[in-house]
């Protein structure tokens, strides 16, 4: 496969699995902020940002306007909605010989009905706007699953959609666990990740913070979990170098791009349940760095003409 087709299939993981997680979290903030009148707007907006990365001027307050102008509605920027279901769309472009053509013109419609959509959130509010999004992410990675050949093609879209997976629900534990002042309640953070009625289904009931980090990070069923998340990349890098005929390194370690993954997705199968409660800054920050560390490997062996599209925020 030319290394052009597969950064443009990786990179179409990772949008749209950004833009699908970044409306379940704003989705599930503003519900919070109706549902409780009396909360703290500038905080919780602040902590949007700071999930995603993004630092709003200490100066001047901050409102849901300016969160879904940044955060949704700007097209310039790949952290944005916007921004990643257009990048989505380009990437798609890029790689149209292996893309499949229900999966384009669902990427293409979605591109198109954005500002429609846009235009209603204005008037009504973003609710219908983020479902959109979600639906949206769901029936293409559905398409991807049914329409693709289980090659390396389909291989870089699902290891794009893994690293951005783990990366997120990082980022959100992390401001849960860092910023306690302005971080949402363990709820919000559940729904935020898709997880709250399948936390309710295993615990039965309300957890506290351990549990609830446990699941988020160390459930094996659950889809959206990061030990799931990162079993899954595994695979998808193990074929790839596999096919490539890459194989093991010296002294049979394993490929550069599985070292950082492989590493986090061991030291999470037998994690002590204490770091849960001691130690989970210093693991959500390793982990953020796994995904950067093996995002930078992917590039340099199999797109080694040029580097791997960033957050525009940080260099992830």
């Amino acid at each position: 496969m030319l290394s052009r087709i597969a950064e443009s299939l990786f990179w179409v993981g990772r949008y749209v699995e950004r833009a699908d997680d970044t409306s379940r979290i704003l989705d599930a903030y503003l519900h919070r902020l109706l549902e409780d009148p009396w909360s703290d707007e500038d905080a919780a907006c602040r902590s949007l940002h700071a999930i995603l990365g993004v630092t709003p001027d200490p100066e001047f307050s901050c409102d849901i306007d300016q969160v879904l102008e940044h955060l949704a509605f700007d097209r310039t920027s790949g952290g944005s909605i916007d921004g990643a279901i257009g990048a989505a769309r380009e990437s798609a472009r890029r790689a149209r010989e292996v893309v499949s053509t229900e999966m384009w013109e669902c990427l293409n419609s979605t591109w198109h009905s954005l500002a429609e959509h846009r235009a209603a959130a204005l008037r009504t509010g973003p609710h219908s706007y983020l479902g959109l999004v979600r639906r949206r992410a769901a029936l293409f990675f559905g398409l991807a699953d049914s329409t693709m050949n289980r090659d390396d093609g389909w291989r870089f879209v699902v290891l794009g959609r893994s690293l951005e997976r783990v990366d997120m629900t990082a980022r959100l534990l992390a401001v849960r666990v860092l910023a306690a002042v302005h971080a949402p309640d363990w709820p919000t953070l559940l729904n935020a990740s898709g997880a709250d009625e399948s936390f309710l289904r295993a615990h039965r009931g309300a957890g506290d913070s351990a549990s609830v980090a446990g699941f988020l990070l160390l459930n094996r069923d659950f889809p959206r979990s990061v030990l799931h998340a990162l079993a899954t990349a595994e695979e998808c890098l193990a074929a790839l170098a596999d096919h490539g005929g890459r194989g093991r390194g010296p002294y049979g370690r394993p490929d550069a791009t599985l070292l950082p993954i492989g590493r986090m997705r061991t030291r999470l199968e037998y994690l002590d349940p204490e770091v849960l409660r001691s130690g989970l800054p210093g693991l959500l920050r390793d982990l953020q760095e796994a995904c950067t560390e093996s995002a930078a490997a992917v590039a340099a062996q199999y797109f080694p003409y040029d580097g791997p599209v960033s957050w525009s925020q940080e260099g992830v």
